[in-house]
C-alpha cells in the first residue's frame, strides 16, 4: 500500500493534468459542435480553463514535500532537481500562456485542440525530467516529439506551417531512430536499461582496445546525438531555423523556451551520473558541439533579416554556452547551467512578448512584425518599449549589469576550473562578435531612419506588457539579489553530488 502511495505521489501533478485534459477534451468536442454556442464562447472559456489547470498544477507541485524517491519499479526518479524543474516548467508555461492569449484570437487559430496538445506536451516534459530508465527516456521524448510535430503544423491554412511540421517530423524520426538504436546497443551489451544500474556497471570503467568498448562507444554516441538534436545543438541544428520560421509565432516561442530545460535535465543524468566514468571520452564530443554551436550560432545570426530565424540562431549560440558548462562535469557546472537557463527563459519570454504582440500598421491593416527592419525608429513611437528591448538585447549580448552578463560569467568560470582555456577564449571572442549584431539592432531602434510613412504600433495587451515588464525588471535588477537564484540553482544541483 505504501509503495503504491509513493508511486502515485511522484506523478500526482501529471495525473491531475491528464484527468483535466480528458474532461477538457470532452467539453471542447461537445461545445464546438453546438450550433448556437460555437467559437467565441469556446475560445474564451477554454483558455481560461487551461489557465486554471496550469495554476492548480503549479500549486500541486509547490505544496508537495520534495522527496528523494525512485518510483514505478525504478522507472522514475524524484529529487530536488525534478521538484524545482517542474515548478520552473509550469511557471514558464503560465508566462507563455499570457503572451499567447491575444495572438491566437488575432490569428484566428481557434482550435481547442491546440491547448490539449500544449497540456500533453507539458506532461511529456514532466516525465522526461523524471525519467530514470532508457525505456522511459525514449517513450517520454517520443511522446513530446509527436506533439511538437503537430504543433509546428497547427496552422492548416499556411503552407509554411505544414512544411515546418513535415521537416521536423522527418528529421525528428531520424533522431528517434538514433536514440532507440543507441539504447538497444547499450542494452544488448550490458543487459541493463536502468540509469542507476548502468552507473554502477560502468563505475571505474576504462575504454580499452576491445570489441565491447568499441560497441559501447557507438551506442553511447547514438544516444548523445539524439539528445543534442533535441537540444538543437550544432551540428544537429539544421532543423531549428526552418521549423522556427514555418511554425506560428506562439509555437516558435514554446519550442525555443520550454523543451530546453527538460532535455538538459536528461543530459545531466545521462552524462554526469550514468556515464560519468566515460568523462574523458564524452568531453571531446561535447567540446566539438560547444565550439560549433557558438560559431554557427554567432555567424548564422549575422545573415538573418527575420525575427524567427534570428532568434533560432541566437538560441543555438546559447546552447553552446550551456554545453560549455557541462564540460566541467561537476556540481559548479550544473549550478551555472541552471542559472543560465533561468536567465535565458526570462530573456526569451520578454523578447517574444515584444515580437509576438507588436503589430505594425500598414494601410489598411495591422500586420505581424516579421522583419528586423520593422523596429527602425521605434524609440520615436514608444520610448518605454524601446528601453525594454534594449535591456533584453544587452542581456543576450552579455553586457553588464544585466543578468545575461552574470550567467555567461558563471559558465566561463566553471569552464576555466577544468582548464578549458581555449574554448573559453573562443566563447569570449564570439560573444564580442555577437555584440555587433545586438548593438546593430539598438542602433536601428534609436537612430534608424524612418520609412516613407509613419509607423503606428498597435497597443500591446495588458497581460503581454505585464510579462514584458516583469522580465525586463528581473534581468535589469538581478544583480541586487543574485544570491536568490544561486540558492535555487545550488538546491537543484545537489542530487548530482557524489
Amino acid at each position: 500500500m505504501y509503495n503504491f502511495l509513493y508511486n502515485f505521489y511522484s506523478i500526482l501533478t501529471e495525473t491531475y493534468i491528464v484527468c483535466s485534459l480528458c474532461l477538457l477534451l470532452m467539453y471542447g468536442v461537445f461545445l464546438s459542435t453546438y450550433s448556437t454556442l460555437g467559437y467565441p464562447l469556446l475560445s474564451q472559456n477554454f483558455t481560461l480553463l487551461v489557465l486554471q489547470v496550469l495554476i492548480f498544477s503549479f500549486l500541486l507541485i509547490f505544496l508537495q514535500v520534495p522527496l528523494s524517491i525512485i518510483s514505478w519499479n525504478n522507472f522514475l526518479i524524484n529529487d530536488y532537481f525534478t521538484y524545482y524543474a517542474k515548478l520552473i516548467v509550469i511557471l514558464t508555461t503560465i508566462g507563455w500562456f499570457l503572451l499567447s492569449f491575444e495572438y491566437l484570437l488575432y490569428e484566428k487559430l481557434n482550435y481547442f485542440e491546440f491547448w490539449i496538445l500544449i497540456l500533453l506536451a507539458i506532461v511529456a516534459m514532466l516525465f522526461i525530467l523524471q525519467s530514470y530508465d532508457l525505456l522511459t527516456i525514449y517513450l517520454a521524448i517520443e511522446f513530446q516529439s509527436l506533439i511538437f510535430y503537430i504543433l509546428a503544423s497547427i496552422n492548416r491554412t499556411s503552407e509554411f506551417s505544414t512544411e515546418a511540421g513535415l521537416k521536423y517530423f522527418i528529421l525528428g524520426a531520424f533522431s528517434s531512430a538514433f536514440l532507440l538504436c543507441g539504447s538497444s546497443i547499450v542494452y544488448g551489451l550490458t543487459g541493463l536499461t536502468n540509469l542507476n544500474d548502468l552507473a554502477q556497471f560502468f563505475s571505474g570503467f576504462l575504454i580499452g582496445e576491445n570489441l565491447f568498448s568499441y560497441n559501447l562507444v557507438v551506442g553511447f554516441i547514438f544516444i548523445l546525438v539524439a539528445l543534442l538534436f533535441k537540444l538543437s545543438a550544432a551540428p544537429f541544428h539544421i532543423w531549428s531555423p526552418d521549423v522556427y520560421e514555418g511554425a506560428p509565432f506562439i509555437v516558435t516561442a514554446f519550442f525555443s523556451i520550454l523543451p530546453k530545460l527538460a532535455i538538459i535535465g536528461l543530459l545531466f543524468r545521462f552524462l554526469l551520473y550514468t556515464f560519468y566514468d566515460l568523462i574523458p571520452f564524452w568531453q571531446d564530443i561535447i567540446l566539438l558541439s560547444t565550439f560549433l554551436s557558438i560559431l554557427i550560432g554567432t555567424f548564422g545570426a549575422f545573415a538573418q533579416y527575420k525575427w524567427k530565424r534570428f532568434l533560432a540562431y541566437s538560441s543555438i549560440n546559447h546552447v553552446g554556452f550551456i554545453l560549455l558548462a557541462i564540460l566541467s562535469g561537476d556540481v559548479e557546472g550544473i549550478t551555472s547551467i541552471i542559472f543560465y537557463l533561468l536567465v535565458y527563459i526570462l530573456t526569451m519570454l520578454g523578447i517574444f512578448a515584444f515580437v509576438i504582440n507588436t503589430k505594425v500598421y500598414n494601410y489598411p491593416i495591422f500586420y505581424q512584425m516579421r522583419y528586423l527592419i520593422d523596429i527602425d525608429g521605434l524609440v520615436k513611437h514608444n520610448p518605454f518599449l524601446a528601453g525594454a528591448i534594449i535591456v533584453f538585447l544587452f542581456s543576450m549580448a552579455g553586457i553588464p549589469p544585466t543578468a545575461g552578463f552574470f550567467s555567461k560569467l558563471f559558465v566561463l568560470l566553471s569552464a576555466l576550473q577544468v582548464n578549458s582555456f581555449g574554448i573559453s577564449l573562443i566563447a569570449v571572442g564570439m560573444s564580442c562578435i555577437a555584440c555587433f549584431y545586438y548593438i546593430r539592432l539598438v542602433k536601428s531602434i534609436y537612430f534608424g531612419s524612418l520609412s516613407n510613412h509613419w509607423k503606428v504600433l498597435k497597443p500591446m495587451s495588458k497581460l503581454s506588457s505585464l510579462i514584458l515588464g516583469i522580465s525586463a525588471l528581473s534581468i535589469l535588477f538581478v544583480f541586487i539579489d543574485i544570491e536568490l537564484i544561486l540558492i535555487i540553482s545550488s538546491a537543484m544541483s545537489t542530487p548530482f553530488l557524489y
